[in-house]
């Protein structure tokens, strides 16, 4: 199952580094007041980033939480 996993992780990757590459535009982003020119598969780059780790970061967090609840609940008489 492991493979599998890894397989899709590579098909999305493919994906986001294809559409990147297809897509050289330089648009202007705007965040709390602050413009920029950004090329499209720079911007593209740095949202998949964050989203792998904040994504990461929550399935860590969960499973953390998860794992201590049902070893609490073990423990428990």
């Amino acid at each position: 199952m492991r493979w599998v996993y890894l397989a899709v992780i590579i098909l999305f990757a493919v994906a986001t580094i294809i559409f990147a590459v297809q897509n050289l535009e330089t648009v202007t982003v705007t965040f709390l007041g602050f413009n920029a020119g950004v090329r499209l598969a720079v911007l593209v780059g740095i949202v998949y980033l964050l989203g792998a780790a904040t994504g990461g970061s929550l399935f860590a967090v969960l499973r953390r939480s998860y794992h201590g609840a049902t070893r609490s609940m073990k423990a428990s008489p």
